[in-house]
C-alpha cells in the first residue's frame, strides 16, 4: 500500500492530475482501492480529491497567494517541466536530511514534492514555501528571518543572513534567473542574490534547479560561478547546445 501511494503521489505531481480510472489500470487494482487510497492521501493533507480524481494541494491552503496575480502567474508559468523538475530534485533528499530551499517558484514544486519523508528540516526564507510545508508530517520548517519582499513571498536582509549563518544544511536548492557560462548563476534581485549566496556557503551539496528558459540570460546581480554548482536539474526543453558549457566545466546536469 505504501508503494502503490508513493506512485500515486509521483503520478500526480508528474501530470498535475490524476484520474480514478486511469490510476486503476496503471496500479491493476480496482477503482474501490484507488478511491480509499486518495481519500487516505487527502486526510494525509498530501491531495485534493475531485469528481473521477485528485489535484495537488496548491498555494490558495493560505488566502493570500490567492490574490497575488504575479506570483500565480509565474508558478503557472512552464507548470509541467517545473513540476519534473520539482520531482527529481525531491529525490535528492533522504531521510534526515536538512535542506535548504531558497525562495522561488521552481523551489516550490520541490516543497509540494517533499512527501512520505522522515525527520527532513527545511530552512527556507519563502514564507510560501514555509506555509507550503506546515503540518506535512516528517518535516520541520525552519523559516529565516528578515524583511518580507512583497509579493515574491521571500524574506532577505540582516536578519536573514544571520539565521542562515547558524545551519549547515545537506543540500540547497536555488531557483535563479540567470545561467550563462561565462557570467555563471544570476539573479535580478541583490538582496535575493545575497541569501542565495550565503545559502551556497553553508551548504555541503548546491543544486540549481530551473527551466530551459533560463539559459543564456544574465541577470543583474551575481550569485556564483558556474564551478560552484554540483548539480543542475533542468527540463528536456534545454538543448545539447545550453548544457554543453556546464557539462565542460565538470557539471552534472540532469533535464527531467
Amino acid at each position: 500500500m505504501q508503494a502503490r501511494s508513493e506512485q500515486i503521489m509521483h503520478e500526480l505531481l508528474r501530470s498535475g492530475r490524476v484520474s480514478v480510472d486511469e490510476l486503476s489500470i496503471k496500479l491493476r487494482v480496482s477503482g474501490v482501492s484507488v478511491r480509499r487510497d486518495l481519500r487516505r492521501l487527502e486526510d494525509e493533507g498530501l491531495l485534493r480529491r475531485e469528481r473521477g480524481g485528485a489535484v495537488p494541494l496548491g498555494p490558495l491552503l493560505y488566502e493570500a497567494l490567492g490574490h497575488d496575480s504575479s506570483f500565480q502567474e509565474q508558478i503557472e508559468r512552464r507548470a509541467e517541466e517545473k513540476r519534473r523538475i520539482g520531482l527529481a530534485a525531491a529525490e535528492l533528499v533522504r531521510d534526515g536530511d536538512t535542506i535548504a530551499l531558497a525562495a522561488g517558484t521552481t523551489t516550490t514544486y520541490i516543497a509540494r514534492a517533499l512527501h512520505r519523508r522522515e525527520n527532513v528540516t527545511v530552512l527556507t526564507n519563502s514564507v510560501n514555501i514555509a506555509m507550503e510545508l506546515s503540518g506535512r508530517h516528517g518535516v520541520t520548517v525552519q523559516l529565516s528571518g528578515g524583511v518580507l519582499r512583497g509579493g515574491w513571498f521571500s524574506l532577505a536582509g540582516a536578519s536573514a543572513l544571520e539565521t542562515i549563518q547558524s545551519v549547515f544544511p545537506d543540500i540547497c536548492f536555488l531557483s535563479i534567473n540567470g545561467i550563462d557560462a561565462r557570467r555563471g548563476f544570476t539573479d535580478y534581485h541583490a538582496e535575493e542574490a545575497a541569501v542565495n549566496r550565503a545559502l551556497l556557503r553553508q551548504s555541503r551539496r548546491k543544486v540549481v534547479v530551473a527551466d530551459y528558459s533560463k539559459f543564456g540570460v544574465v541577470a543583474t546581480r551575481a550569485v556564483c560561478a558556474i564551478e560552484e554548482i554540483n548539480i543542475v536539474i533542468t527540463d528536456t526543453g534545454a538543448t545539447d547546445e545550453m548544457i554543453g558549457p556546464l557539462l565542460k566545466k565538470g557539471i552534472e546536469v540532469r533535464r527531467v
